[in-house]
């Protein structure tokens, strides 16, 4: 239950319904109240929410369950940054790096936590942009219903943030009329109208005659209603907004273009990027058409600048983790050996540094698995796989069974399809008694040829060593199939036979009796037969009602599980 709670939380707060998936997250700590990654989650839930407070408790609460687990020094950090206590929020940054130092959310949370802790000039926009560091800010703004839309903007609350961290940056942002009219209600100000003639001094202002009088309310009336735009619509920012726009078109006609026209989609894309490059997405966007494309060079190229571009404009982690993945695609496409694959498997990992996304994880396992036959397929060759087989037999023959061992498994590293390598090794495992190793290589011989005889006899003296007769017995008969007239498989057989014969005759001693029985008793086939409810009744009536016994043995099923109990010594025939 608390795994479901915590996969709702994520996924509300991939969607960015902060609240809702703080709530899914408290949910799931009040079951699994010692869970970490939990109070992580919620932290980060409450950072995004501007809940600093919060954010701190559940961080501290991190590091006190998991120390040496660098997201939780992550979630402090911020939660103190959040809270203008920069001092902190570099320690938190720099005990995170110590222990994992590669780590570039931290790198870039320390970056800022350093910004921040800088000095402030005494004067100037540094001393006004002080103003933002305020608890009332987000309420002040709320309550305004000229700034109240700005909270809803992802663009604008990253310029507050960024202030807040480093008051002297207000004037990079004093171009944005939004950011001019937050400051304005900080500072108690009304933007003035340029328009209007200036006022003389109150004072000196005679009475109005009573016709001006009448219509003083209806001035005072409109006073309090925000002024035209002649300040905030300047020219350069009508003309970004255009190029804005424009972006957009171009963006939405490179994605219909996408998959039907990839030369068109990489011009719109193109055209999106020049005229606004505060956007990762056009990159990311082209980078995907060059990798449908496989332009596999230009794709990578692509995806470090928006990496490097996001990262200076502090984009969202989403992005920057969707750049790295489609890297990481580029380059698992054009690795050549299984080295190559190091470069993209690490591109993963750092896109899941940046955002835990499923596609992701799935392509990162993806690309392991496919270095893994890569260096099996480059290691493969059967030359020298057969001198390390022999280098085995002389071994094996010097009863030197764990060099045997050693260069047998050479040899299946460079051919791992050679049945031989694997009986051979079997006959060493069962020398050295490690019944279990040697049965699974018998098995695999076996199944990689059928027809060797040598794959039955291994897989039969194992299994009549572990004293499991009867399916010692099925093995030998299996190999008789394919060679019919093998002395060892006959010999096999005629042994089993043997041991059967004495153990349903009751000539075994009570100890190996036991023995042999308790180890039946862990076979899931005889605990089968016994918990079934008819052979519960067959059983019953050997025992009490010889003559209905007689007629189940007609039965060939029940017949067969008889003779399976008499092998295994859970039943005597006397």
């Amino acid at each position: 239950m608390a795994d479901e709670a915590k996969a709702k939380g994520n996924a509300a707060f991939s969607a960015g319904r902060f609240e809702e998936a703080a709530a899914h997250f408290t949910d799931a700590i009040a079951l699994a109240p010692d869970n970490h990654v939990l109070y992580s989650n919620r932290s980060a839930a409450y950072a995004s929410l501007h809940r600093y407070p919060e954010a701190l408790a559940d961080a501290e609460r991190t590091v006190a369950l998991r120390p040496d687990w660098a997201k939780g020094c992550s979630r402090l950090g911020a939660a103190r940054l959040g809270l203008g206590d920069a001092a902190g929020a570099v320690a938190a940054y720099e005990k995170g790096l110590a222990l994992e130092p590669s780590n570039g959310a931290l790198k870039d949370g320390l970056a800022h936590a350093r910004q921040a802790r800088r000095p402030a000039p005494a004067s100037g926009a540094g001393a006004i942009g002080k103003v933002f560091q305020g608890p009332e800010l987000w309420s002040r703004m709320a309550a305004d219903p000229t700034t109240r839309p700005y909270l809803d903007q992802p663009d604008f609350m990253r310029m507050l943030r960024d202030v807040q961290r480093n008051p002297s940056s207000l004037n990079n942002y004093l171009s944005d009329p939004r950011m001019v009219q937050v400051l304005s209600l900080m500072l108690n100000l009304r933007l003035p109208n340029n328009d209007a003639p200036p006022r003389p001094p109150a004072q000196s202002t005679p009475p109005p005659p009573p016709q001006q009088q009448q219509h003083q309310p209806e001035t005072k009336a409109r006073e309090p209603e925000p002024e035209p735009e002649p300040m905030e619509v300047t020219e350069e920012e009508k003309e970004r907004k255009e190029r804005k726009a424009a972006a957009q078109e171009e963006k939405e006609a490179g994605n219909a273009a996408y998959k039907k026209d990839f030369e068109t989609a990489i011009q719109h894309y193109t055209k999106a990027m020049e005229l606004d490059d505060e956007d990762v997405s056009y990159l990311t966007n082209r980078a995907a058409v060059y990798l449908e494309m496989g332009k596999y060079d230009e794709c990578i190229n692509d995806c470090d600048k928006a990496v490097e571009r996001g990262r200076e404009l502090h984009a969202d982690f989403k992005i920057i983790s969707r750049a790295l993945t489609r890297k990481g695609t580029a380059l698992a496409k054009i690795a050549k050996c299984f080295k190559d694959y190091d470069v993209a498997i690490e591109t993963y990992q750092k896109a899941l540094t940046e955002h835990r996304n499923p596609d992701t994880l799935k392509k990162l396992n993806d690309a392991e698995i496919a270095k893994k036959e890569l260096e099996q397929q480059e290691y493969y060759d059967p030359k020298i796989a057969d001198e390390e087989r022999e280098k085995g037999n002389e071994f094996f023959k010097q009863q030197k069974y764990p060099e045997a061992v050693k260069h047998y498994s050479e040899a299946l590293r460079r051919n791992p399809k050679d049945p031989r390598v694997y009986s051979n090794r079997a006959a060493c495992y069962t020398k050295l008694g490690a019944m279990p190793e040697g049965l699974k290589d018998a098995e695999k011989c076996i199944e990689l040829d059928p027809t060797f005889s040598k794959g039955y006899t291994r897989k039969g003296a194992i299994q009549f060593f572990m004293k499991e007769y009867d399916k010692a017995l099925e093995t030998y008969q299996a190999g008789l199939k394919h060679d019919p007239n093998n002395q060892e498989l006959l010999d096999g057989v005629r042994r089993c036979v043997q041991r059967i014969n004495k153990a349903s005759r009751g000539e075994l001693s009570q100890e190996e009796l036991q023995e042999r029985q308790n180890k039946a008793m862990q076979d899931p086939e005889i605990q089968n037969i016994l918990k079934d409810p008819i052979m519960q009744r067959v059983l019953t009536d050997f025992q009490e009602n010889p003559k209905a016994a007689q007629a189940h043995l007609k039965n060939p099923g029940v017949m067969q599980k008889i003779q399976k109990l008499v092998s295994a010594g859970i039943v005597q025939m006397k």
